[in-house]
């Protein structure tokens, strides 16, 4: 009796092991981004809408094309430049600003790379949110729409990166964050030192609450959370940004020839141009490429935005080999 007995034991034995193998739910894969919708806007313009599990809703992303897209070969590519924009816009949802408001459809220079602008969220901070639940806007921006610009629409493995305010902020803060990523990164008029004593803070926080949002939702609380904050700020990440050219550039807040007549002092355009210098000299004391343009009289505006863009283009597409 011993011997069926044991082979009882030994069955049972191994369906101990099989059975819960056998009977678990196969793992489902997360979804994916994918392009829901497009819209030729016109020649050189292009509108797609991006279904990203990263924010959790559909982002507009604009993608302004290079000569020669229309006729392109299986495989080709060109080069591309990840343009940011800033906060609090009222018109729109942010990706169109750039082309709304300057006239870089006229820059010669961009007729070689495939720019791409998408949408930031009204104060995302280009950040995954500490908060739970929030949406993730470095996995949106470099984990879903550059591999399907990469996919779909010619992007090349040769990325550069800029932004204005919030986007210089996010431009720096990328390129410091995800070495190897970008090739070159530049900043106008960005707030690229957020725990600049209680200013950068103060600053983000104050952007934060004026769009409605937990203020701690973002880094966590600025104290407690400080690690976290330097995980995101661009003057804690020079050890990175030192490995690529950077530019920055910021007006000192005086009303300057591109602001209308009647502007007073921007005293935060002044902020600003503190925190880039403090960055561009960290930057130059570690060996780094740094290039700067702190032209005095200037506000937070976008004249000044779309012409440092053009300053910077030689930095950033020389980097790019274009």
């Amino acid at each position: 009796m011993r011997k069926p007995i044991r082979r009882l034991l030994t069955i049972f034995a191994a369906l101990a092991v099989a059975l819960p193998s056998a009977l678990a739910v196969p793992a489902t894969a997360a979804p994916a981004a994918s392009v829901v919708s497009e819209k030729r806007v016109d020649s050189r313009t292009l509108d797609i809408s991006v279904s990203s599990p990263a924010i959790g809703q559909n982002g507009n992303v604009r993608l302004l094309l290079p000569d020669g897209w229309d006729t392109r070969k299986p495989g080709q590519s060109w080069p591309v430049l990840l343009l940011l924009g800033g906060c609090c816009w009222s018109d729109g949802d942010g990706h169109e600003s750039w082309v709304q408001k300057t006239d870089i459809e006229n820059y010669a220079e961009l007729r070689k790379v495939i720019v791409v602008t998408p949408i930031g969220g009204k104060a995302g901070y280009f950040s995954n949110w500490k908060q739970a639940g929030g949406p993730r806007w470095e996995d949106f921006h470099l984990d879903e729409v550059l591999p399907l610009v990469e996919k779909k629409y010619g992007g090349g493995k040769k990325r550069a990166i800029a932004g204005l305010s919030m986007g210089g902020f996010g431009a720096l803060s990328y390129a410091g964050r995800r070495p190897g990523t970008f090739a070159a990164a530049a900043s106008y008029s960005g707030t690229v030192d957020t725990q600049l004593f209680m200013l950068g803070p103060a600053s983000v926080q104050a952007v934060l609450l004026g769009a409605g949002l937990d203020p701690n939702g973002l880094w966590g609380d600025p104290v407690k959370d400080s690690q976290t904050w330097a995980e995101h700020n661009p003057a804690a990440l020079t050890d990175n940004l030192r490995k690529i050219p950077v530019y920055l550039s910021a007006g000192n807040g005086d009303a300057g020839p591109l602001d209308a007549p009647g502007t007073g002092f921007d005293v935060r355009e002044k902020t600003i141009e503190g925190m880039s210098q403090l960055v561009a000299t960290r930057l130059a004391l570690s060996g780094g490429k740094v290039q700067t343009n702190f032209y005095g009289k200037g506000t937070h505006a976008w004249p000044y935005y779309g012409r440092e863009l053009k300053n910077s283009l030689p930095l950033l597409l020389g980097a790019l080999g274009v």
